[in-house]
């Protein structure tokens, strides 16, 4: 007889493997988000690293169960929610998942393969997180117990934002938006995200864990760490003063400056390129993934 199509295995782990891969990932975590757990306990707000816990919606304890991806049969384990018991062990339920989510996994596909096709653009110097704060009252700051180092008003008068992102583009002041050289929507979202943007490429983290649990957990988390260093990056190069941090200004204002900013950039391009490869490679897998006549079509 033919086994159901979620019941279909491309690998199995024995439970010594899949178990330390468990650990492993467990202890990454637990080491990444160890500071933000404490902050979060103690009240205390963090303006570069809660953006990665607020903006970006998964909490530390989803980020930190692991699963092993579509496809993976775990050998000798018990199937939890979202699995299913096969002969041998369990197997993640891919059908339920793409039963509703195929559509989604697809578009992500679609934006991740149309950013990989484009050259990345170096011209925009980190100053989406300027038009942000263009012409706002102090009660209107964003981050208000961090002083600004700089008015963004006449850098922005001087050079203008060159923004390819809408979900930067969609938190400009509106007194900021038409200084932008293209006015964003979400609906041409794909036609101009480009593999050079800060934001493009921390949100490969987004998209890693909206595939979740459909691909591997440490994917997400090699995504996470990236977007936490682009982050810091991100928050360097804009008018905040975050010396009390021990961070030092990205100062983009100056010619010395935008040179450090695109040298940072290109780094996270390339270093950024390799995963978003991966996560096209895991779209297309999971999209062929075998399902039941009438399921997750």
């Amino acid at each position: 007889m033919t086994p159901p199509a979620a019941a279909r295995t491309d690998l199995a782990l024995d439970s010594t493997e899949w178990r330390a891969r468990r650990r492993s990932h467990e202890a990454r975590v637990d080491a990444l988000v160890a500071d933000h757990l404490t902050r979060h306990r103690d009240g205390v707000k963090h303006p570069v690293a809660d953006f990665l816990f607020t903006y970006y919606s998964l909490r530390p304890a989803q980020l930190r169960r692991w699963h092993p991806g579509a496809g993976v049969l775990l050998r000798e384990a018990t199937a939890e929610p979202g699995y299913l018991t096969v002969p041998g062990g369990a197997v993640l339920d891919h059908e339920t998942l793409l039963a509703r989510r195929r559509p989604t996994v697809a578009w992500i596909r679609g934006l991740l393969a149309a950013t990989a096709t484009r050259p990345g653009q170096w011209g925009c110097f980190g100053l989406h997180e300027w038009a942000m704060l263009y012409r706002q009252s102090p009660d209107e700051v964003r981050h208000r117990d961090w002083p600004l180092r700089i008015d963004p008003a006449p850098v922005l008068a001087q050079q203008p934002p060159h923004c390819t992102h809408f979900d930067a583009f969609r938190f400009f002041t509106d007194a900021a938006r038409p200084l932008n050289h293209l006015q964003l929507a979400r609906t041409d979202q794909l036609a101009h995200e480009q593999p050079g943007c800060l934001h493009a490429n921390m949100d490969l983290y987004k998209w890693a864990y909206k595939l979740s649990p459909l691909l591997a957990s440490e994917l997400v988390v090699d995504c996470f760490e990236l977007a936490r260093e682009i982050r810091t990056v991100d928050m360097r190069a804009s008018p905040y003063d975050l010396a009390a941090l021990g961070l030092a200004p990205v100062r983009v204002e100056t010619a010395a400056g935008r040179a450090e900013y695109t040298r940072l950039q290109r780094g996270f391009a390339e270093r950024a390129a390799p995963l978003r490869t991966r996560l096209i490679d895991e779209c297309d897998r999971i999209l062929a993934l075998p399902v039941a006549s009438g399921h997750g079509q």
